[in-house]
Formats: structure tokens, C-alpha cells, sequence
């Protein structure tokens, strides 16, 4: 489009006919584009007029803009649905049953949480390790394991463990690195953040976890037990 040409008349338009303020984007879009559109037929060189082939060309280069700009509302559209869908969601997990993907619990030094590992390989020794801040380490022998899940339970009563924040590993004669760990618990709450981080849950007997690291909605099961 030659713009040189239009943005005179363009210019003279734009006060009688001026893309509404609040409207869509693709509708300014639409707007501003026939304003030049049109300045652009009424200021041409007669001389030279412009092929009609280029005014196709402009207005197939708008359709398809105008498209992705709708897809792109549409997209945006969908994300806060599928966000609200989420807060709905969640809000009925309170009172439910999940494990989570945590090395770490904040105990309350007196509720039981249900735990999940999971091995590469076959062990001898299968040995969990509670540590407080402080680096006191409390150990939960699981003895020998096949390769797969393993669950295991930490009684705080048991290990001695008072109100705080505890990380958990393993620790087998295999010698695997970062054995992934689960816990579970009941939901008490869920918080929302105003920052838009991601949905927190607070289980009892853990504390708070994002709710992308759910690993399993519903009743605990044990697969395996330890000696």
C-alpha cells in the first residue's frame, strides 16, 4: 500500500472516523486499514492508478492477520478458563487424599506421613533419611528391595521428631543418585497466590506443596512393605 500518498487524507479521515478506543484490537486493526485503504483510491495517480491485483493482495494480507489476532484472543480466552477450571478444581481437593513429589515435610511432630520411593534397581539396603535443620539424622531401615516403588511411613512419635522442616533422601548399597520420593496427605487448604505462582496445597503433616507436583489423587495404597 503506498502510504506516502494516503497519510494525508489518512490523516484528515482519522478525526471523522477514528477506530473506537475500547474496541478490539483486530477491530481497530480493520478500521485504520480501510481508512488507508481508502485514502489510498481517492489520492492515487490517476496517470498511474494502482493494479486491482494489489488491493487483493492488501486485503488477503488483513484477512490473515485479522485471523491470527482472533486466534490469539481466543488462545487467551481458553487460558483463563482453563485457569478458572483449575481454581475450581482444586478448591475440591480439601479433605482429599494426594501424594506429592517432595524431598522435604514440615511436621507438625505428630502426624504420620505415608511415603513413596521409587528404584532403579534391586537393593540389600534401602535406608531413608529424615534430617532436621540442625543436620540430626533420623533413619527408617526399609531393609531389602525389589527394583520399583517402595513405601514407607514416618511417624514423627517414633523417630523423635519435634515441629519443624525436615529433608528426605535414600540411601542404598546400589548407590543410586536422587531416588525420587513421594508423600502423601490429607489437603487442609488451598491458597491461590495473588503473584500468579502456582496453586499451593497445604497437607497435613507436609505443608505446603505447588499443586504441579501432584503425583496421585485418592487413597493411599501400599505396594510393598518394610521389615
Amino acid at each position: 500500500m503506498n502510504v506516502d500518498r494516503a497519510s494525508s487524507a489518512s490523516t484528515t479521515n482519522a478525526n471523522d472516523s477514528a477506530p473506537v478506543a475500547n474496541g478490539s484490537a483486530a477491530g481497530g486493526m480493520n478500521n485504520m486499514f480501510m481508512q488507508l485503504l481508502v485514502a489510498q483510491i481517492q489520492n492515487q495517480d490517476p496517470l498511474n492508478p494502482t493494479n486491482g491485483t494489489e488491493y487483493v493482495s492488501q486485503l488477503a494480507q488483513l484477512t490473515q492477520v485479522s485471523s491470527i489476532e482472533n486466534m490469539a484472543d481466543l488462545m487467551r480466552s481458553n487460558t483463563v478458563l482453563m485457569d478458572n477450571l483449575q481454581t475450581l478444581t482444586t478448591g475440591n481437593l480439601v479433605n482429599q487424599h494426594v501424594m506429592v513429589r517432595s524431598d522435604s515435610i514440615q511436621s507438625d511432630g505428630k502426624t504420620n506421613v505415608q511415603g513413596r520411593l521409587t528404584l532403579d534397581h534391586a537393593a540389600n539396603t534401602v535406608t531413608v533419611i529424615v534430617k532436621d535443620a540442625a543436620g540430626t539424622e533420623h533413619k527408617i531401615e526399609l531393609g531389602k528391595q525389589e527394583a520399583g516403588q517402595v513405601d514407607f511411613n514416618i511417624d514423627p512419635q517414633e523417630l523423635g521428631l519435634s515441629e519443624g522442616k525436615y529433608t528426605i533422601s535414600v540411601v542404598t548399597d546400589t548407590g543410586e543418585d536422587k531416588v525420587p520420593v513421594e508423600v502423601g496427605g490429607m489437603v487442609t487448604n488451598v491458597r491461590i497466590p495473588l503473584d500468579g505462582s502456582p496453586t499451593q496445597l497445604n497437607i497435613a503433616g507436609i505443608g505446603d506443596v505447588a499443586y504441579n507436583y501432584i503425583t496421585q489423587f485418592g487413597g493411599y495404597s501400599a505396594s510393598k512393605k518394610y521389615a
